[in-house]
């Protein structure tokens, strides 16, 4: 046999090998985040109803999810903090460092505790972060997928973001922004096999889209307000993430960890005493808006609720992360950009007699506010319209998204996950 043949029979088993660890890992991916989705939405909806009959709870909840966390990872989880996504850049910048198998339930396990328990956080980057281990374990496992740690770490994220919001197209993109950012044919054979298997399951599992609408129409003559809701969507992230540095960066400086997780609880508590709509992942607030946002009035009331949920929701979800709660700021980006793009519809029909649609501008502000969060802007295009299960509003989407990173760039360079990791 001639050494260009057999070079040939080598790189065929090759690729057959990663199609097969592909498969693998995104069938555990996938079944992982549809496992953690339901988990949480079930006793998150449970735990609410709770608080609702009895404020009591919006006390306890916290300060018992916070201690149990802190709990588990000092002796079940080695003692060691979850940094999120930030561990999977660690991992695939260097040759040596693997993403260690226990992250998988720890990210599962503190990722569902803190958000049922009130924490003002998400699923999303502990479903990323678990999911990737499942790739970097797999790397491991045969000496001919060790040159392939970032593709096969991108399959498990981008089969895990599928699952999650029912979008292969956000899965991948998601994968190649943030993870991988670099394109290779290798990237996208294990990705696109692993998306292939996370959608199948997604159809056995009959997954809808986490916020179903139907978009009936938008007007060319909104294109300037787009503009203003990318730039107000764009400026607001960077005070999200700000928040998230500065407050890690102080609660960082108390060296008796219980003291964190007692002042975070107390922050948080006070927080949802005033807004209940922040317990939590917020996608419960965020469906009842979605749902009900027809013909809203600017009252005084309605204003200072906006901008109480606006101003706090920051500044929770970074007390959340600080003392101890596992997430990160997909959702707490998808819920603010609601709410920015809610209020600036209200104040520009009650002002400006503008006629826009604020249900639109409530999907429109989700994909701008997340987009100038994490850089991403064609992840959070399709990531949000996978979401609302409708396409109607791509073109604008595409271009608030390019918007609000730009704007959220020249304002400050770096994202919460991008900080971590420059610092």
């Amino acid at each position: 046999m001639k050494h260009s043949e057999i070079r040939q029979h080598l790189t065929f088993i090759t690729y057959r090998k990663l199609i097969a660890v592909s498969l693998f890992i995104g069938f555990l991916a996938a079944f992982l985040a549809i496992t953690l989705k339901r988990l949480t939405e079930h006793y998150e909806n449970a735990f609410i109803i709770n608080t609702e009959n009895n404020a009591i709870f919006l006390v306890i909840f916290p300060f018992f999810g916070l201690s149990v966390i802190h709990f588990l990872r000092l002796y079940l989880f080695r003692n060691k903090d979850n940094k999120g996504i930030t561990e999977i850049f660690e991992s695939t910048r260097s040759k040596t460092k693997n993403l260690p198998l226990y992250k998988i339930p720890s990210h599962f396990i503190n990722g569902l505790l803190t958000v049922i328990f009130g924490g003002s956080t998400g699923i999303e980057v502990s479903t990323v972060v678990a999911s990737a281990t499942i790739g970097s374990f797999a790397q491991q496992k045969e000496n001919v997928f060790r040159k392939y740690k970032t593709e096969l770490v991108s399959a498990g994220v981008a089969a895990g973001v599928t699952a999650l919001f029912c979008s292969p197209a956000a899965g991948i993109l998601f994968a190649y922004e943030v993870i991988a950012r670099k394109p290779s044919k290798i990237f996208f054979l294990t990705t696109v096999t692993a998306l292939a298997m996370a959608c199948g399951l997604l159809f056995i599992a009959n997954e809808q889209p986490l916020f179903a609408l139907t978009i009936n129409t938008w007007h060319y003559h909104a294109i300037p307000y787009f503009v203003l809701l990318g730039v107000l969507s764009g400026i607001h992230s960077v005070y999200l993430t700000k928040s998230v540095i500065l407050f890690k960066s102080q609660f960082a400086k108390i060296e008796v960890y219980f003291h964190r997780i007692i002042l975070g609880a107390v922050i948080l508590s006070g927080c949802l005493f005033l807004f209940p709509q922040l317990y939590g992942d917020g996608y419960h607030s965020v469906k009842t808006i979605l749902f009900s946002s027809g013909g809203q009035i600017l009252t005084l009331n309605f204003a200072l609720t906006l901008v109480g949920i606006l101003l706090l929701k920051p500044i929770v979800t970074s007390v959340t992360l600080a003392s101890g709660g596992d997430g990160g700021i997909f959702a707490p980006s998808l819920f603010l950009g609601a709410f920015v793009g809610l209020f600036t519809a209200v104040i520009l029909n009650t002002f400006f007699d503008a006629g826009v649609i604020p249900i639109n501008f409530m999907v429109l502000g989700m994909a701008a506010m997340l987009s100038a969060s994490i850089h991403a802007p064609f992840t959070a295009l399709f990531l949000v319209c996978g979401i609302i299960g409708d396409y109607t509003l791509f073109f604008p989407i595409l271009v608030i998204c390019l918007i609000s990173k730009f704007t959220a760039k020249q304002i400050f360079p770096y994202t919460v996950y991008t900080f971590s990791a420059a610092k």
